[in-house]
């Protein structure tokens, strides 16, 4: 499709015979890059044509920060979505943008540094639903409570990829009202792509040939694009040899999906002013890196259980030592940032306190690190006193009574690698059974951690391991035959982690 000034008319008069049509509200998907700028865009101008007694239903403009976006793109969002309010509210217009976030207790950081869960990668993508699908959902579950049924309006297109359009064409097929196609995972939500048949140079020809609407710059936004490629190049295409903007990839900064952040390290080559995000590309990179990953988790899975294949132990989550490590580092990054880079990221979170403080939470409650190292690593980086004024926890046992009895366990028995561990929960477990309410179910508590703990090392538990899959076996019993008949290691991630 080569986009025109008549295909451009004719389609805004589609969104406005739809808008019109019934009284069921829209929510437009919007990520601040270029195919979510062009559907508000077009849904914007559609809008503004109408008269003011026709423009009757409110249109919510829904944007996902999953608290790591990149910051150049998280702050070119942050302020496009103030100018459209300003600009609606000037307009009268019904568009109400609204800016959603995972819930703190499930953030990537408190998933990645506090619960210590791998980070995300090809078979094992925890992050996507947590920090996106479930916030969106949420809200969108909340609009159908009050409405009875939303209409989503997204920039999706069906030549972004194979796959894309493979999925939209089979949705086509299930539509019930022209133009709107169901969503499988979301009852009462009906979907509309107004930009299903384009392609990049066209969302690119239209954003340069009509004025940004709400005051924003599309060429400043093409300039974004520009400076995440590696040859500082963007043109409209007129074959197919030339390099493209949509190539360009926007998202989360801490990104392992993909095996190098090529946008971040093209916007950082092409542009001295934003060399200080070179720390965060190198954090990204060796957190995300998989060489030597297994020797930084723990051999047991989350739930402290023992899996494996081809006989060895599968490795769980990262170790104390390590997830202390990454959370000194990132606060060490924030200060230097809000220090020493540019004057608009003086004020920059890479982590926000109520995601420290879920992570104290899971440290001290869950792990029972009753050492409670959170405040002293936080005042060792910032330079100041870690705010938690709901923070209730027994004073009965602290650091110094954690380094006694570390040393203890190491004097006493330097060659179990897990006895330190195991004396520090069953501790932490007796002292919050202070009440006999609080001691029903202390022995379960006290059986379940005797069985995550008394192995002597990785050694220990992959004999225990493997005799126990033997004696199921000899016995007729269901066992893992990938582990114990060795099957081809493929990956440790071959099933979701259990949580």
């Amino acid at each position: 499709m080569a986009i025109s000034r008549e295909k451009i008319e004719g389609l805004i008069v589609t969104i406005q015979n739809l808008y019109l049509s019934d009284n069921i509200p829209w929510v437009i998907g919007y990520s601040g890059g270029k195919d979510s700028t062009a559907a508000v865009q077009l849904v914007w101008m559609a809008l503004e044509r109408l008269p003011e007694e026709e423009r009757q239903k409110q249109v919510y403009i829904m944007n996902t920060d999953t608290l790591v976006e990149s910051p150049m793109v998280s702050r070119w969002v942050e302020k496009s979505l103030e100018c459209m309010k300003a600009a609606a509210d000037a307009k009268g217009l019904l568009f109400k943008p609204v800016s959603l976030i995972p819930e703190y207790d499930n953030t990537f950081w408190v998933n990645l540094i506090g619960r210590g869960y791998p980070f995300p990668r090809k078979k094992y993508r925890w992050c996507t639903d947590r920090l996106k699908i479930r916030p969106v959902n949420d809200f969108i579950r909340n609009t159908i409570a009050e409405h009875g049924q939303v209409i989503l309006v997204l920039g999706t297109r069906k030549k972004e990829s194979s796959r894309r359009n493979r999925t939209m064409t089979d949705l086509e097929k299930k539509r019930v009202r022209e133009l709107l196609s169901p969503n499988p995972t979301l009852a009462n939500e009906l979907v509309f792509s107004p930009m299903e048949d384009w392609d990049n140079d066209d969302v690119w020809a239209f954003l340069m040939q009509y004025k940004n609407p709400w005051g924003y710059s599309n060429t400043e936004l093409m300039t974004m694009y520009r400076g995440a490629t590696a040859d500082n190049e963007c043109p409209l295409m007129v074959d197919q040899s030339m390099p493209s903007c949509g190539k360009s990839r926007f998202g989360c900064w801490v990104c392992t999906m993909v095996e190098k952040d090529k946008s971040m390290e093209a916007m950082i080559s092409n542009d001295r002013e934003k060399e200080w995000m070179a720390a965060l590309l190198d954090f990204r990179n060796e957190f995300g890196n998989e060489d030597g990953d297994r020797e930084r988790r723990s051999f047991r899975r989350m739930k402290g259980n023992l899996q494996g294949n081809y006989g060895k132990l599968f490795h769980g989550p990262y170790n104390k030592d390590i997830r202390e490590q990454w959370l000194e580092r990132l606060l060490s990054m924030q200060k230097d940032i809000n220090e020493n880079g540019p004057q608009e990221f003086r004020d920059l979170e890479l982590i926000r306190l109520p995601e420290l403080q879920a992570i104290r939470r899971i440290w001290v409650n869950e792990k029972h690190e009753f050492e409670d190292s959170l405040p002293r690593i936080y005042e060792k980086a910032l330079g100041k006193t870690f705010e938690d004024p709901e923070w209730i926890h027994s004073e009965n046992f602290g650091r110094d009574e954690w380094e006694i009895l570390r040393k203890v366990c190491h004097d006493m028995y330097p060659d179990e690698e897990l006895v330190f561990e195991m004396m520090y929960t069953l501790i932490d477990i007796e002292s919050k059974a202070v009440d006999v309410s609080q001691k029903k179910g202390i022995l379960d508590d006290i059986n379940d951690t005797l069985k995550k703990t008394f192995y002597k090392d990785e050694k220990d538990a992959t004999k225990f391991y493997y005799d126990m899959m033997t004696r199921k076996k000899n016995y007729g019993g269901k066992y893992n035959e990938k582990f114990l008949d060795y099957q081809p290691l493929a990956s440790e991630f071959e099933e979701e982690e259990e949580e």
